[in-house]
Order: structure tokens, then C-alpha cells, then sequence
């Protein structure tokens, strides 16, 4: 069994109820979620090896989430454990021409005063076959930003495969430092970048000519992203392969779908979903890595990677919170042509 060892923050995720604005919200769902995590849990549903790394806070809403992410199946053995607090997001879900919202609190949280040394890397990455981490980490804290490029070192030392999702988020960029300081040093040493348009050219200044997400009309033509993928691989020589994900947005409830993978010859392209009724967008991304990480060490083509990332994706649009609870043969079967939705007897 593969073993794959995911690194960022995990929070408290509370919701308004259905479609509700903040400000009619009188009651708030309660959920656990957050980039690195969502992709250890999609990862142990298809019976991976999961690991997840992080610093959580001695305290019962901790135990709360450290119990969530044991129950799909991730291995938390190589937790720390100190600081006051698990940080929160406020989520607002959005409709048609409104779109969605999020409020963070999660300044002082347990794992953006982490530090490099706090973790044993080369115990969490002994057998391991890949580490992942995401932009959000190292956007909470420059000690962060350290500790991840600790891990990404003892991996490249060790032959641990490394992948990043760019994962711009701009509001937490707030510590004196920007993404574009901060990231190239720790994406050189990765093997695979995941992004998007905006990720791509707020992080290094590399964007495709001539589009703009928010004008597509759900209509992407996939292929002229390859220009960003072999940028990337230039500006990157260690990276091998590149994704990018594109979503065309027609409103909130309603986006196009889908992905490409690049090996520095070839662009293998996706299937695009037309995703007519969302359900929950947030942890997209996640789910795709999540799929994709696991088609790259279980098929033997790029191609059936990239649909397995594409089709697990479309399906995580259906379920409410952050992690994506679906399994192999469900998103096999809308790979294969299915999606009807019909009840399974």
C-alpha cells in the first residue's frame, strides 16, 4: 500500500444553514476541513496509506477533529501537540449571481506557531512514497513557511516524492512577507504542481494570454494552458508534471469542470463535467489532488490519472463539507460514463 504524508492546518469549519447570509444565520453547521487534510481524507477512502501532519491544540474541540480525520481512516501519529487554539473559517455559500463567503479567524492558531524542528520529519517520511503541502501553509507564518521547507528538504534527501497546490489565498498573505518571496524556494523542490490561472500568476506572473475566468462562460478551451504548464516547468526544473485545474464559472450554482497534465511532452486533457447544481465547491481542489495523486500511483497512464482527479472532483460538487466522501468504484463509475444519478438497489 502506497503511503502518502500530507503537512498545512486543519480548522473548525462553521456554515450558515443551506443558503442563508451571515447576517440571517441564527444557528451555524458544524464541519472540520482544510486543504492538506481534505486531501488525506479523500486519499484513505481509496484505501491509501494517508498521513497527516499538523499542530492541533490540547483541547476538546482539537480531540473533536483529531477523532473526524481517525474515523475515514488518516494516520495522525505524527502530530504535535501545543499552542491554544484550532483555527476557524466562517463559510457563507453563495447562489447564482451571489457568490460565496469566507471569513477566517485564525490568526495564533496552534499550527501557525509552528516551528521548524517541532516535527521528527525523517519518522513521518520514513516509507513514504509522497509528501504534499499546499500555498496556505506557508501564507499563515514565516515559522510555517519554515517548517514546510524543512519537510520539503528531508523529502528531495529521502526520494519522497513532493507535490504542492499553489493554493493563493490573499487575505492570508498578511505576515510581511508575499507569495511571490515566499514560494519559489519551496516549489523548487517539488515534483508536481497543482494550480489554476490566478494561483499561476499571482505566485510568479505566468498566465495564459488572452483569458479571463471571469468572462469564460463556462467555455474553457483546455489545451492553451500548456503555455503555463511548460512556463512552470521551465521556471521549476525538478517539477516532472504539472496540472492545472479549470473551472468555468456560468454562476455559483452552476460551473463547468474539469483538468489537464502535463509531462513536458505531452498535455493530457480531462473530461469537462457540466456541474448544473452545486451542492458545496469548496474543497474542489482538494478532491482533485486528492484523485490525482492517487491515479498517478495506482494507474499506468497519465491520461486515466487526470480523468480519476477530474471525475473525483465533479463528485465531491455534490456533497456538503470539506472532504470528499466518495470511493474508488463511484468515481470509476462516472469515469466510465455514468452520472445519471439513479438509485443504486
Amino acid at each position: 500500500m502506497a503511503k502518502v504524508v500530507t503537512f498545512g492546518e486543519v480548522m473548525l469549519r462553521l456554515s450558515t444553514p443551506g443558503y442563508l447570509r451571515f447576517a440571517q444565520a441564527r444557528q451555524l453547521d458544524v464541519n472540520f476541513g482544510g486543504g492538506e487534510a481534505n486531501v488525506a481524507v479523500s486519499l484513505a477512502n481509496y484505501g491509501i496509506d494517508a498521513h497527516f501532519v499538523t499542530r492541533l491544540p490540547k483541547n476538546d474541540i482539537a480531540a473533536m477533529c483529531a477523532a473526524e480525520l481517525r474515523s475515514f481512516g488518516v494516520n495522525l501519529d505524527g502530530v504535535v501537540y501545543g499552542g491554544e487554539r484550532l483555527g476557524i473559517y466562517f463559510l457563507e455559500t453563495g447562489a447564482v449571481a451571489r457568490g460565496s463567503k469566507v471569513v477566517y479567524d485564525r490568526a495564533h492558531s496552534s499550527v501557525s506557531e509552528i516551528m521548524p524542528g517541532m516535527v521528527n520529519w525523517r519518522e513521518v517520511l520514513k516509507g513514504a512514497d509522497w509528501f504534499h503541502w499546499t500555498g496556505i501553509t506557508p501564507a499563515l507564518s514565516q515559522g510555517a513557511a519554515d517548517a514546510c521547507l524543512e519537510a520539503i528538504k528531508v523529502a528531495n534527501e529521502m526520494g519522497v516524492k513532493v507535490s504542492c497546490d499553489l493554493n493563493f489565498r490573499k487575505k492570508l498573505w498578511n505576515y510581511g512577507k508575499t507569495a511571490a518571496e515566499v514560494m519559489p524556494e519551496l516549489v523548487a523542490g517539488c515534483d508536481l504542481i497543482l494550480g489554476n490561472e490566478e494561483d499561476a500568476e499571482k505566485e510568479f506572473g505566468i498566465k495564459p494570454e488572452g483569458f479571463d475566468a471571469e468572462k469564460t462562460g463556462g467555455e474553457i478551451d483546455q489545451s492553451r494552458f500548456e503555455s503555463v504548464c511548460r512556463q512552470l516547468m521551465a521556471r521549476f526544473p525538478r517539477c516532472k508534471k504539472v496540472a492545472i485545474t479549470l473551472r468555468g464559472s456560468i454562476n455559483a450554482n452552476h460551473n463547468t469542470w474539469g483538468g489537464v497534465l502535463f509531462d513536458g511532452k505531452t498535455l493530457w486533457q480531462s473530461r469537462r463535467y457540466d456541474i448544473t447544481h452545486i451542492v458545496d465547491r469548496v474543497g474542489g481542489g482538494d478532491s482533485f489532488m486528492g484523485g490525482l495523486l492517487y491515479g498517478l500511483l495506482t494507474y499506468p497512464t497519465d491520461q486515466q490519472a487526470i480523468e480519476f482527479a477530474a471525475a473525483a472532483s465533479a463528485l465531491k460538487h455534490t456533497i456538503p463539507g470539506d472532504y470528499n466522501r466518495v470511493t474508488v468504484s463511484e468515481v470509476e463509475g462516472l469515469m466510465a460514463g455514468g452520472g445519471s444519478g439513479r438509485v443504486s438497489r
